[in-house]
């Protein structure tokens, strides 16, 4: 890699972590090809973004950003997990890591609170924002059915009323 494009990774990896509302940071542990690959294709699928990156170039990337304290973590084979959403890139890894004992979480950050590994497997079992979504919208949507419910109830009461009436006749 030449001069300049380790200029245009630091620059990109910067970008990243500006724009990233978590970064989980991992440690692979002689993963397979066929192992790493499932392991992006589930982050990507979540919304996340994985990525290999030389630990000296990383920690120039964090430079200026919310994640500088991250540095410390960066030490032998690691590679960085990144997601707008809060809880995606950490919820990919986390149960990634359920299954393959190939990997490790070293720890991450959230903004600037920085997070140990515990800490990234909590955040991993909260509920995703569309989760979080579906249910505000459940919530919202249950007072306006029982209305609808309760100004249909009477109108449906008087025609088994009038029903039976009828029959009775």
């Amino acid at each position: 890699m030449d001069r300049s494009q380790k200029a245009e990774s630091v620059a990109s990896l910067n970008a990243t972590f500006a724009e990233a509302g978590v970064v989980v940071v991992t440690r692979n542990l002689g993963m397979t090809v066929a192992q790493s690959t499932a392991l992006r294709i589930k982050v990507r699928d979540s919304g996340a973004a994985y990525k290999v990156a030389k630990n000296r170039l990383a920690k120039l990337a964090l430079k200026d950003t919310n994640y500088e304290s991250l540095g410390d973590l960066l030490i032998g084979p690691t590679a960085l997990a990144t997601s707008a959403d809060p809880i995606a890139a950490a919820k990919a890894v986390v149960e990634f890591a359920k299954t393959n004992d190939r990997i490790e979480i070293l720890g991450g950050a959230m903004g600037a609170t920085v997070l140990n590994a515990e800490g990234i497997k909590a955040l991993a079992s909260m509920p995703s924002l569309d989760e979080l979504r579906g249910t505000i919208i459940g919530l919202v949507q249950a007072p306006a059915t029982k209305i609808a419910q309760l100004t249909t109830a009477p109108a449906a009461k008087l025609a088994r009323v009038f029903g039976a009436y009828a029959k009775a006749a």
